[in-house]
């Protein structure tokens, strides 16, 4: 039970951290603010998303995680999104919007199949990843690791923000930011 609650703990405080590390590059970067001020505006949307977090009811009581053999297919979706918005230039709209259609046919193909209905989310999740641009995302190694990231968000996320919308496109943006980071301080 303690392992259960470390890890929902974890993966709101990796959200809350993400939110706040971008909001603070666009306050230091776009407005050319002192520190002092960046701080106070950090500080204060601290102290919003923490009661947000505290009294809001976002979370299911028990504790799920989806299958590995499921979130497998964020990156598959990731990579394939990439591949056709930048190799065959269709854009990052076409390219998720062609693979999210394609992908909610796959239930049809056998609608016994428990395995195939659950296929979709996932590899609609990748499609957000894929979905970067290639300044952000330059290669497609980066995209992988932004794939297997948001796998990893998405099998730890199951019963949380639930009834919130964008949770797939959170989720793919938090692994993009995450791998942006961590290129940004090996560099």
């Amino acid at each position: 039970m303690k392992r259960h609650k470390a890890i929902r703990f974890f993966m709101i405080m990796m959200v809350m951290l993400l939110q706040l590390l971008f909001l603070a590059w666009i306050i230091k970067e776009k407005y050319e603010i002192s520190n002092f001020i960046a701080l106070v505006g950090i500080i204060s949307i601290s102290l919003l998303l923490l009661f947000g977090y505290r009294y809001l009811d976002l979370h299911h009581e028990d504790y799920e995680y989806e299958k590995l053999i499921v979130v497998i297919w964020v990156p598959i979706g990731a990579v394939l999104c990439y591949l056709i918005s930048i190799h065959l230039k269709l854009g990052p709209v076409i390219a998720a919007g062609f693979i999210g259609t394609a992908v909610s046919y796959l239930p049809t193909i056998n609608s016994k199949s428990n395995y195939l209905k659950q296929l979709p989310v996932p590899i609609y999740c990748g499609t957000f990843v894929g979905m970067s641009s290639v300044f952000v995302i330059p290669s497609l190694g980066y995209v992988i690791s932004a794939g297997i990231v948001a796998a990893l968000f998405l099998m730890l996320s199951k019963n949380l923000f639930l009834g919130i919308g964008g949770k797939l496109g959170t989720i793919a943006f938090a692994s993009v930011v995450f791998i942006t980071f961590l290129n940004w301080m090996v560099a």
